[in-house]
């Protein structure tokens, strides 16, 4: 079987190599990408997490450097994605990302962090429950990003409001949550329920279980679902204990990544690739669906910002053999 190369919306290290380290270097993500080809992917947006501003110009400066002096970064990254600050910082909410830093939008804070940057951020995640989102959603819109809401407690009404403003994308959707919710007017229902949102899922079996995810896809609807892997650098890495953005974090022998000492979830260590088996395997569909759930669905959803900004990508070419292991056919072109 023939598909287009994957592409993975959210990835915040890899094999290692931590991109919001802001002494990452061209070859260390080279590195990085090269190990992601191993599982497919062949276009991806590196993400950067919540952090104070000047904390943020400095890790994207480095980022950049990184992407546009890289041997494989001009073919495979076509932007960046900001996940957070504007995020909510309640407890179960912030999950690992540092609550202080969280701020209500703020389009000049996005002004600050892409100035010089020869690549653009595309893809934007916010709470849009958290005062002046409204406009900023509508605002960026205008400036050629996809916006997507995750750590939110947004309400229907909320929810709603965001998709009329602009937003399109539900980032990691059941996840950045608290365990305990509301019984019915709980903001994973309003995402799930609105039509215009599509869902970014983590087929990992330990940000939701296989039933979990299974169920998502059939409310939801393949077509508007996405997977994503949140990796961070203990992807396609030995067991041990790593920093990701200055967070010391580890990845257990199950496979989950997480603070040491605690339960709470930092990332991932997923490989697209194994998401793609997973969502086979825990919700029945046929690997046709499944990749283009990781190939056509997130290059559909930045279709418009990649317009916006005269971005043209291939999409590479993957054979995947009949256990569904990747080799790259072609590579995108740079």
């Amino acid at each position: 079987m023939i598909s287009d190369g994957l592409s993975d919306l959210q990835v915040n290290g890899y094999a290692g190599v931590d991109f919001n380290d802001p002494s990452l270097t061209p070859a260390k993500l080279d590195l990085a990408l090269e190990a992601m080809l191993v599982s497919g992917v062949t276009q991806c947006l590196p993400t950067i997490i919540t952090a104070f501003p000047d904390e943020l110009a400095e890790r994207f400066a480095a980022l950049d450097h990184a992407v546009r002096s890289s041997r494989l970064g001009p073919a495979m990254v076509p932007g960046y994605h900001l996940e957070g600050p504007f995020l909510n910082a309640g407890d179960g909410y912030s999950g690992c990302h540092p609550q202080a830093a969280m701020t209500d939008p703020d389009a000049a804070v996005i002004a600050r962090i892409e100035d010089g940057l020869s690549r653009p951020i595309l893809l934007v995640t916010l709470a849009p429950e958290r005062k002046g989102a409204g406009d900023f959603i509508a605002a960026m819109r205008r400036r050629g990003k996809t916006l997507a809401m995750a750590h939110s407690a947004a309400n229907f009404a909320q929810v709603s409001a965001a998709a009329d403003a602009g937003l399109t994308m539900s980032t990691h959707l059941g996840n950045g949550l608290p365990h305990s919710l509301p019984k019915l007017e709980n903001t994973l229902l309003a995402q799930l329920s609105e039509p215009r949102l599509a869902a970014c899922l983590i087929a990992d079996g330990h940000h939701m279980s296989p039933d979990a995810l299974a169920a998502m896809i059939r409310i939801k609807g393949a077509d508007k679902c996405i997977l994503v892997t949140d990796a961070v650098l203990g992807a396609a890495a030995d067991p041990g204990v790593y920093t990701f953005a200055g967070i010391p974090v580890e990845r257990t022998s199950s496979g989950a990544m997480v603070q040491p000492g605690k339960t709470m979830l930092a990332g991932s260590a997923l490989c697209l690739d194994d998401a793609v088996r997973n969502t086979m395997a825990w919700a029945g569909l046929e690997a046709e669906t499944a990749l283009a759930m990781a190939s056509k669905a997130p290059r559909r959803a930045l279709a418009d910002s990649m317009r916006h900004h005269g971005i043209v990508m291939e999409s590479g070419r993957v054979r995947w053999a009949s256990d569904m292991t990747p080799t790259i056919e072609r590579l995108p072109a740079a």
